[in-house]
């Protein structure tokens, strides 16, 4: 659409719903793979022990499809993340945001899920989450 930012919600799940992305040494390899990986580039992200939520937007003007870039970084998060290895399903689930409106109650449905998994009392207890650049409508 003319005149108005690209910004998608994606999620990503592992394979039989294995719980194994909420730890420090996952969380640490994936900044560093969004970090490396800019053609896309990643704002608000939450990982929940199976699956995980970011934003993210084009990092350049004719970025590749989010799918081949999460396929791309999903490789280099398992090179440092070895029990990750075989464990993605192999597609990745992406929504345009419509208006700043819809971006910003998204944002706000997402961080509330380790809320409504009572991981946590409070969404920022949780220790999986973070913002690695503004994506601003």
């Amino acid at each position: 659409r003319h005149n108005t930012p690209v910004i998608l919600h994606v999620t990503v799940c592992m394979t039989d719903r294995r719980p194994l992305l909420a730890t420090n040494a996952v969380h640490s390899a994936l900044r560093t793979a969004w970090e490396d990986a800019r053609a896309w580039v990643v704002g608000y992200y939450l990982i929940m022990p199976d699956h995980i939520h970011f934003f993210c937007a084009p990092g350049n003007h004719a970025p590749p499809t989010v799918k081949a870039w999460t396929k791309y970084w999903k490789r280099l998060v398992s090179q440092e993340a070895n029990v990750l290895h075989g464990q993605w399903l192999p597609n990745c689930w992406d929504t345009q945001m419509r208006s700043g409106d819809h971006y910003y109650r998204k944002l706000q449905y997402v961080a509330q899920n380790p809320v409504r998994k009572e991981l946590v009392a409070n969404s920022e207890e949780w220790p999986y989450q973070g913002r690695l650049n503004e994506l601003s409508w």
